[in-house]
Formats: C-alpha cells, sequence, structure tokens
C-alpha cells in the first residue's frame, strides 16, 4: 500500500538562508529608519508638532519586524504606512509637487524595494493562518496599489502648479503711441546707477519684444581678469556693478577697484585706471556697484562757452573706493580730474569721521550726481561693535570737490559742514544702497538703514529711532529734511531700506502724481508722494509681537502697504527637506524656535525670523515702466534665525569660539559695547537647503495704481545649487535687479542658477534665456549703438557669500543683424 504524503505548505517547506538574509536585512533596514523616526517623532509631539513622524516610526518599526521574521503582514503594514503617508501629504500640502515628494519620496522608494524580485521572494506565497488574500500575494497587491495611487498623485502634481498667480487680468500694455516721459538721457543711453536719476531701471527702447526675443545672441563678450579670491579678499566678494553707456563707450568698476572702458559696440578696451587702493582693510564686503556720470555743462552759445579746465574734464566719472575716496575721472582718457578735490582729483570721505579704521566705511554703491552736487553715503561695518563710523550724508560741489552741506542722521537739525574738529555723530544710521534725486522738486532720496547693533535697541537715540530704516527726502539745497517716512518702527531684524527708490510719475484719480516707490526687505512696497512722503497707496499700522530682550523694547505696530509681497506666516507644514528625516529635523527645529510671525523680536532662545535679512527685496530693487505705471519685481523668501547670545565683557569673542587672530575682523556678528553677541543665520536642513518649503524666489507684475498684483510665477532651477544639476524649475533666490525695457521686455540676471532670463511683462511669462559662465548677481542694463541695434549688457562674476560660480565676464546680447528692424529715418 503507497505511503501517505501530505501535501506541501509553503511556509512549511526549508527556508532558502538567502531568502532568510534577505528578510533580515529589509527588517534591518526598517528598523533603523524607524527607531531614530519614533524617537524624534515622539520629540515632536512633545514640542507641539504633527504626530505623523511618531506614528510612521511606529509602522516602520513593525513592519521590520513582520519581515525580518518572514511574515506577510509586513507588506500589509508598510502598504498602510504608504496609504497613510500619502492621505496626510495631500492634507497638508495639497497638490504641490516638492512638499509632497519631501514627505512621501522615503516611503515610496521603500515600498518600491519591497516589491523587487530578489525582495519580494523572501516572503511566502502564503503562510499559516494568512493564506489567499492575507498572504503575501495579497500583500503584494496591496502595496502595489499604494504605490501606484502615490504614482499617480506624483505625476498630476508634477504638472500642476500651486505657486502659479494667473487669477487677475494681465497688465494691458499701452497703445502704441505712448512713450515714456522724456528725461535728459538720450533713449539709447544708460547715464546712471538706474539709467537715470530717478532709478527706473527702465530703457525706452522697444527693438526686442515678446515676439522677437528668442533671436537674441551674445555679439562679444569681454573679461575682466578681475576675480575674487586673492589674498585679503573677505568672503563677500562680489561683482554686482551696472555699467554706463554714454557716447560710444561702456564704463564700470571691478570688485578690485579697477575702472575700465569699452568700445560699446565692440567690447574692445578702450582705457583701464587702477586707483592704488592704500593699506590693509578691515573689509566685510569687497564690491563696486558702479559708477556716477557728470555730464558736460550745458551753457548759451552766447557769450562764446567757458573753455574746457586745464585738465580737459567737461564731463566726469566718479569712482568711490574701498579705502575711502571718490576720485574724478576723465571718461575720455580715464585720468584723474585734477581741477577736482582741491589738486588731487579726489575727496576724502575720512575727513570728519569718527573710529578711522580704514576699509570700515566707504561707499560700496554709486553716488548721486546732479548739475550741482556730488551727494555721498556710505556702510560701515555691520554688527562688529557699537563704536563705528558715522552715517552722514555729504554734498560736495559737483566741479570743486568742496564740500556743501553734511546731513547727519544722529544729528538730524542741522546740515552745516563741521566746524575744525569736531566729528560726525558714531554709529548714526547709514546709507549703503543707492539714492535717487528728483533735481525738479529739488530733493535726494535716501534709504536709510539701521544703527548697529541690528538686534537689540535699547540704547537708541530719539534720533535715530526717527531715521532708522527710512526714505528720507532732504533738500538739495542745504541738506535739510523735507521728509522721512520710516518703513520699519525700532528695527530689530536688519530690515534696512535696501534699494534704490524708483520715481515715477502715476495717474491717480486722473491726475499725474509725482511717486516714489520705495521696496523693503520685510516685502512691503511703499507707493509714496515724493513731493510729500504722503502713502498714496494705503498703509496701515498692523500689530507686532512684543517680548523684546532684557533692556530693550519691541514698537507696537508696524506699517503695512497696500502693496505687500509679505508671505502668509509659517507654520509646521511649511517645512521641508530633501527627505521626511530632515524635514523631522527641521520642524522640530521649528517649533523650538521663538516665532510668532513677522517681527518675533530676537531672543536669547533663538527666533526665527521670516522674511529674513536677505530681504523679499534687496539692493537690486524693482524696474518700473513709467509707461505701463507697473513694477517688475522679484520676491525672495528665506527664513533665518536670530539668537541673541549674553556678553560677559566688550571683548570676549562670543560668536567666533576661539581667540582671533591679530589684525582680523571681527565676527560679524559680535557687538562689542552690546549686551548681546547675535548668531545669525539661514534656516537650514543638515543637508544645508532652506527649512521652509520651496519655492523661495519668484518674478511677480504689480499695478503701482492700485497695489493689486497681477501675476506671480515661481522663477528659477537648481541646476547649479543642488550636486546632481538638476534642472528643476523650484523658484529659487535672487540677489540683483531687473531690467524692463519699453519693447515689453524684462530681463533678469540674479537668480541662483547662471542664466540671463527674458520675460514678458505683461504676463511674467519666461520667454528666453541664456546660460552665462558664471553668477548674474548684478542688475543688466541696455542701450543701443550707432547701427540702430539694441544691446542687453550683463555682468557674471558671482556672489562669495552666495558661493555662485565666480568668473569676471561681461557679455552683450542683440538681434542678428539681418533681423533687426531699422529705426525710421
Amino acid at each position: 500500500m503507497p505511503s501517505y504524503t501530505p501535501p506541501s505548505h509553503p511556509a512549511l517547506e526549508p527556508v532558502d538562508p538567502l531568502k532568510r538574509r534577505t528578510a533580515w536585512a529589509a527588517g534591518l533596514v526598517l528598523l533603523l529608519l524607524g527607531v531614530p523616526l519614533l524617537l524624534a517623532g515622539f520629540w515632536l509631539v512633545v514640542l507641539g508638532g504633527s504626530s505623523y513622524y511618531l506614528i510612521a516610526g511606529l509602522g516602520f518599526v513593525l513592519a521590520g519586524v513582520l519581515l525580518a521574521r518572514r511574515s506577510p503582514a509586513g507588506l500589509w503594514v508598510f502598504a498602510l504606512l504608504v496609504a497613510g503617508t500619502l492621505a496626510w501629504a495631500l492634507w497638508e500640502a495639497g497638490l504641490d509637487w516638492w512638499p509632497l515628494a519631501a514627505r512621501g519620496g522615503v516611503v515610496f522608494v521603500i515600498g518600491l524595494l519591497l516589491l523587487t524580485p530578489p525582495v519580494a521572494r523572501t516572503w511566502p506565497i502564503a503562510s499559516p493562518g494568512h493564506e489567499g488574500t492575507w498572504g503575501a500575494r495579497g500583500g503584494r497587491w496591496a502595496l502595489g496599489g499604494a504605490l501606484g495611487i502615490f504614482l499617480v498623485v506624483a505625476v498630476v502634481t508634477w504638472f500642476h502648479d500651486d505657486n502659479r498667480l494667473i487669477g487677475l487680468q494681465p497688465l494691458a500694455p499701452m497703445g502704441g503711441s505712448a512713450a515714456a516721459p522724456a528725461d535728459s538721457v538720450p533713449p539709447g543711453e544708460w547715464q546712471a546707477y538706474g539709467r537715470t536719476g530717478h532709478g527706473q531701471r527702465y530703457s525706452p527702447l522697444a527693438q526686442i519684444t515678446p515676439d522677437n526675443v528668442k533671436s537674441l545672441e551674445m555679439v562679444w563678450q569681454y573679461r575682466t581678469g578681475d576675480v575674487r579670491g586673492q589674498p585679503g579678499d573677505p568672503q563677500e566678494t562680489t561683482f554686482e556693478v551696472t555699467p554706463l553707456k554714454v557716447g560710444n563707450r561702456l564704463f564700470f568698476c571691478t570688485p578690485h577697484q579697477s575702472v575700465i572702458a569699452l568700445d560699446a559696440a565692440t567690447g574692445t578696451e578702450v582705457w583701464r585706471f587702477n586707483p592704488q587702493i592704500q593699506g590693509q582693510l578691515a573689509l566685510q564686503h569687497l564690491t563696486c556697484r558702479g559708477l556716477s556720470y557728470q555730464p558736460p555743462a550745458v551753457v548759451p552759445t552766447v557769450p562764446p562757452p567757458a573753455p574746457a579746465t586745464a585738465d580737459g574734464c567737461t564731463a566726469k566719472l566718479f569712482m568711490p573706493t574701498a579705502d575711502g575716496r571718490v576720485i574724478a575721472l576723465n571718461p575720455d582718457t580715464g585720468k584723474p580730474c585734477s581741477s577736482f578735490g582741491g589738486g588731487k582729483g579726489q575727496i576724502d570721505l575720512w575727513a570728519g569721521m569718527p573710529n578711522v579704521k580704514p576699509g570700515a566705511y566707504y561707499s560700496t554703491s554709486p553716488v548721486v550726481v546732479t548739475s550741482k552736487l556730488l551727494i555721498v553715503g556710505g556702510t560701515v561695518l555691520d554688527n562688529v561693535s557699537t563704536k563705528e563710523q558715522s552715517g552722514v550724508i555729504r554734498a560736495y560741489d559737483i566741479n570743486t570737490g568742496a564740500l556743501v552741506w553734511a546731513w547727519d542722521s544722529g544729528q538730524p537739525n542741522s546740515s552745516a559742514p563741521l566746524a575744525p574738529g569736531q566729528v560726525y555723530t558714531p554709529n548714526s544710521p547709514n546709507s549703503w544702497s543707492i539714492s535717487s534725486v528728483d533735481e525738479v522738486l529739488g530733493m535726494v532720496y535716501v534709504p536709510l538703514g539701521n544703527q548697529p547693533p541690528d538686534q537689540w535697541g535699547g540704547q537708541r537715540s530719539p534720533a535715530v529711532e526717527t531715521y532708522s530704516s527710512s526714505v528720507v527726502a532732504l533738500d538739495l539745497a542745504t541738506g535739510k529734511v523735507r521728509w522721512n517716512f520710516q518703513t520699519v518702527h525700532h528695527d530689530l531684524w536688519d530690515y534696512d531700506v535696501p534699494a534704490q527708490p524708483s520715481l515715477l510719475d502715476l495717474s491717480i484719480k486722473g491726475e499725474k502724481v509725482p511717486a516714489l516707490v520705495q521696496p523693503t526687505k520685510q516685502g512691503e512696497v511703499f507707493v509714496l508722494d515724493r513731493r510729500t512722503g504722503t502713502p498714496l497707496l494705503p498703509v496701515t499700522e498692523v500689530a507686532a509681537p512684543q517680548g523684546a530682550a532684557e533692556g530693550d523694547h519691541t514698537a507696537p505696530t508696524q506699517p503695512k502697504s497696500a502693496l505687500s509681497f509679505d508671505p502668509p506666516p509659517l507654520t509646521g507644514r511649511d517645512m521641508w527637506g530633501a527627505t521626511m528625516f530632515d524635514q523631522l529635523y527641521c520642524r522640530i527645529a521649528f517649533h523650538r524656535l521663538r516665532y510668532e510671525g513677522r517681527f518675533t523680536p530676537p531672543s536669547t532662545q533663538g527666533t526665527l525670523v521670516y522674511p529674513g535679512n536677505f530681504g523679499v527685496f534687496n539692493w537690486g530693487g524693482v524696474a518700473v515702466d513709467p509707461v505701463r505705471q507697473m513694477a517688475f519685481t522679484t520676491p525672495t523668501y528665506l527664513a533665518f534665525v536670530s539668537k541673541l547670545v549674553p556678553r560677559p565683557d566688550d571683548t570676549a569673542l562670543m560668536v567666533q569660539g576661539k581667540q582671533r587672530p591679530e589684525g582680523s575682523l571681527p565676527s560679524l556678528n559680535e557687538n562689542f559695547g552690546a549686551p548681546f553677541a547675535v548668531k545669525l543665520s539661514a534656516f537650514l536642513s543638515p543637508f544645508g537647503i532652506p527649512c521652509q518649503a520651496p519655492p523661495w524666489g519668484y518674478v511677480a507684475g504689480a499695478d503701482l495704481t492700485t497695489g493689486a498684483v497681477a501675476w506671480k510665477h515661481k522663477n528659477g532651477t537648481v541646476r547649479d545649487l543642488s550636486p546632481i544639476p538638476l534642472p528643476f524649475r523650484m523658484g529659487v533666490p535672487n540677489l540683483g535687479g531687473p531690467l524692463t525695457t519699453a519693447g515689453g521686455v524684462a530681463f533678469l540676471s540674479g537668480t541662483l542658477d547662471d542664466y540671463l532670463r527674458a520675460y514678458d511683462v505683461n504676463n511674467g511669462n519666461e520667454i528666453w534665456k541664456s546660460r552665462l559662465p558664471a553668477g548674474g548677481q548684478a542688475t543688466p542694463m541696455s542701450y543701443s549703438v550707432a547701427d540702430g541695434r539694441q544691446f542687453v549688457l550683463v555682468v557674471a562674476g558671482g556672489h562669495g557669500s552666495l558661493g555662485t560660480r565666480a568668473g569676471d565676464y561681461v557679455r552683450a546680447y542683440a538681434l542678428p543683424m539681418a533681423g533687426a528692424p531699422r529705426p525710421a529715418p
């Protein structure tokens, strides 16, 4: 009689040792990921954050234990984890791909690995008590189904943009006969930093249009030979210049202070001047944003014009240097104008200045030129001590260099030149950015910064409290204050007024009103009547968080404009990372910081500052179109962390944490003389990426007559920011200004990927781009040459602090000769 052989059961068959080791390895990986997730998730719950990570950690641990035992139930647990993660991610982030990817990417990838054949074969198709649907086959189907749904959602969200504002009508272009108001600068020239003293960054040239911009090509390239990384360079060595175009020449300065003239049509060097910077300098920044130009005086033909000066300087270029001088140069030859500055060809900005320390004070930005005056501000060392130089604004005779008036925000009621032996007020708020001028109204408009230290203001005088972080209108003839508008009250966040005010005439209720547009670091764009400083768009005072550090106070309210790019307050769900693990780190860090929204005071606990002092807008400002009555803007959103560190005395190093080498510059935030030093940094994950979710940078168009934001799109890729050059369009920060043109095209090169881009100003769509050989953290400009072609010029030299590629490039783009329309005779 044949013996009976019972049917075999897969779970009872001898186990392949390789399958056993694979199961153990899979389970161990899930345990190694799950235990830290469980513990950190518990910490987050204690801090008041999301419970998802605690639950996900439990899921990883349970699935790991079950899979290590070769139980198919582990697949079911992980399938539930995938489904739960997707539901939670959609609830928190909506259909926004990058936040979804950060939340579910790790879970999705591990789920795929569990379904790969070498791993999937590890578990028996069935086991005692788990036959049929609930066995490994059912678990695989469940996990595969959850991953499939996850994949479908990922594909849908990849093509969905939650960060694109298109709900409003595009800004309507003006009629073809409309033109910008006439100014004294020929249409094809660029004679000041913002083209004119009005600082519009608008070119009246219209040859390049949205229809033909795709045909732009590089015409010439020039290399200066001046690249950062030389001995003695501070980290923030930058090529931020906007060249001038006068006649047939371009004029610009380099980071190491050379002045260069080029042929505007060919890029051929005409001359170069070296100012011979004097001595060792205590520099935090090394940059030159531009030169200033004084045109020849317009004189009547009868009587005959006066003879030129002996040095031949009928016109002048003015170059501010890092050692505290302003040099006047002959634009024809590049030689100093000896008739200026008492025969020296220069003026000394250290005259009358307290706390003399070469390099600690100089003008990084171009000076203001009027028909009679040269007006100069300057930067001081930031947050080093309470004994820095004065923020005095000085006006000199344009022809001789003699001091005419001096307005010191620390002593604001007097503008007369100092008596012999006196010095200006130490540590008064300074103007490191670019001023604007309206000679018809007789005012210069000065953006002021803060008094060091930025994050503690317990010892500020009434004058400092009045003028800090303000735009101030000074009378050209006397230097006295005509009006003052404060953009931040009792600034504790380094919210300097960073950008040049833009001046234009707006049509409001049928009346032409001379306006001033002032972008700010905190995201407000104030639109004021530049005659009086009265807001043209409503400004309201909004309650601000309270509770400053010991010995300090906070303002009860802060001004908010009807035109505002203030971002929504951050919450835990806004935290981000490359993976769920660094996102969890960022969530824990977020909940450990003090944060009650914008204007949360600095603290010893550590305060989240959002927007951070990188600024929604910085020195690049905005470009305004006087015809379309709109602003082309580049809002950037990065959070920073500010932590006050109590100082035991005025000499101990609190931020650097080690002995400073003799002669070296103190850390930027030691605040010697104040009761607190400050640790200030971007709010980053352990992988060095922002803790807040992208986008971090946009382009946006705003109607200046109503304050409406017409369109807003994320801008730029992470191609040059990630270890692998992936061209993902996530919206990256920008540092540098935009250019708008009468042709309806705007240009921008300052995003942290290395591109010059063109946009249609009516809808903000990107319509052309060209790869740059280095970072383009500067402001493009436009001009025309003798053959009628319109050129777009960009500087690409990189930014040391941002780590963009270093270079020394000047590039000019134009339409091809054959395709360029010729102007009418």
